[in-house]
């Protein structure tokens, strides 16, 4: 198999997983554990995953550890993967996973020249590239990449259709979330906190959100832009202030714009480590993102900021108190990556004040 990037640049592998073509955005991931959630993450999709850890697969592929069931990456690029995992819990091998769901892996790649390419390549938008067959020429690849639109509302692509419950025992809270791409373990957090979660597709109206009466609403993380996204921002509008909202990701910047903010290019995939600004406290927190919130643009606002990351000062939490309003860039959840962020707690608490 073959990587052919857009600059022409091209890098020769092995094959595993399914042997299809695919076009996509590329992005890189620093993650040392976690492919399965990274696989199954639907903020992948349409995305070409470079992992810089050099040795996937080596714990193999769980039932339980999947985070959706709908498109995760568009191709996988590593440097090497492991065919024989030793995990008494594994019930399939990565390139097995990737095979069954159509996504191809290039391996025998150097990962760490090759995210220096991806971080150093600038520009206003994300480099996209092709994985094709190794007897592909790169003129035919880079026409492919010419001639393959990308998705203009990913979002639609990952949200459900129809609207889904996960009910928990002896429950506090009933909580709406918006299917941007929403990850199991989000709302196993909400379980764990006492909330039933009522999932409802992203084109959700709130007249209809409202009508299931919920305590809160959690917008989720997902693919694409904001700005491919922004048709939520209405919902938004109509119901902060009305009742609790919590966004994580592409949620997270979706509140930001619905206070009249701005959103860039910012390419964070992996653990970074992010500090709390109340009381100064670092976390390593995993991200998935393309992009971050412009601070220049939160001047004026009714939003404080509540995370910024440790290495660039980017935004990493916004709140607005009187709202009740709170977003994190990074996954909260966990999945991959630990979870000593407060934000489903801080979500929980502002219900029961509520």
């Amino acid at each position: 198999m073959k990587l052919v990037l857009e600059n022409g640049q091209s890098f020769c592998g092995t094959g595993c997983g399914s042997y299809a073509e695919t076009v996509g955005e590329i992005v890189f991931n620093t993650s040392m554990v976690g492919y399965q959630e990274i696989a199954s993450d639907p903020s992948y999709a349409g995305k070409i995953v470079v992992m810089t850890y050099p040795l996937m697969g080596q714990y193999g592929i769980t039932a339980e550890d999947y985070e959706a069931r709908t498109s995760g990456p568009a191709g996988l690029v590593v440097r090497e993967c492991c065919g024989t995992p030793s995990n008494f819990r594994f019930t399939k091998t990565l390139s097995e996973e990737l095979e069954e769901h159509g996504v191809p892996c290039v391996g025998d790649v150097d990962t760490r020249m090759l995210t220096r390419i991806i971080r150093n390549a600038g520009g206003d938008r994300i480099m996209r590239a092709v994985i094709v067959g190794e007897e592909t020429s790169v003129e035919e690849a880079l026409a492919l990449i010419r001639n393959t639109r990308p998705e203009s509302n990913p979002v639609s692509a990952v949200s459900c259709t129809k609207r889904w419950f996960s009910r928990t025992p002896n429950h506090r809270f009933d909580v709406v979330a918006l299917d941007c791409g929403i990850k199991h373990s989000i709302v196993a957090e909400l379980n764990r906190r006492g909330c039933n979660v009522t999932v409802v597709p992203y084109n959700t109206t709130a007249e209809e959100i409202m009508a299931f009466n919920p305590d809160g609403l959690l917008i989720c993380g997902g693919p694409g832009s904001p700005e491919s996204a922004a048709g939520i921002i209405p919902v938004i509008n109509a119901l902060k202030g009305r009742l609790p909202i919590a966004g994580i990701s592409l949620g997270h910047q979706l509140i930001a714009m619905s206070y009249g903010a701005a959103t860039k290019l910012c390419l964070h995939h992996g653990g970074r480590p992010v500090r709390r600004v109340s009381d100064g406290k670092i976390i390593s927190a995993e991200h998935s993102h393309c992009y971050v919130v412009d601070p220049e643009s939160i001047r004026g606002t009714a939003l404080e900021v509540s995370w910024l990351d440790v290495s660039d000062s980017s935004i990493e939490g916004l709140e607005c108190p009187a709202d009740r309003v709170s977003g994190v860039q990074f996954c909260p959840e966990g999945a991959p990556g630990p979870k000593e962020s407060d934000f489903f707690d801080k979500f929980t608490k502002s219900m029961e004040e509520a």
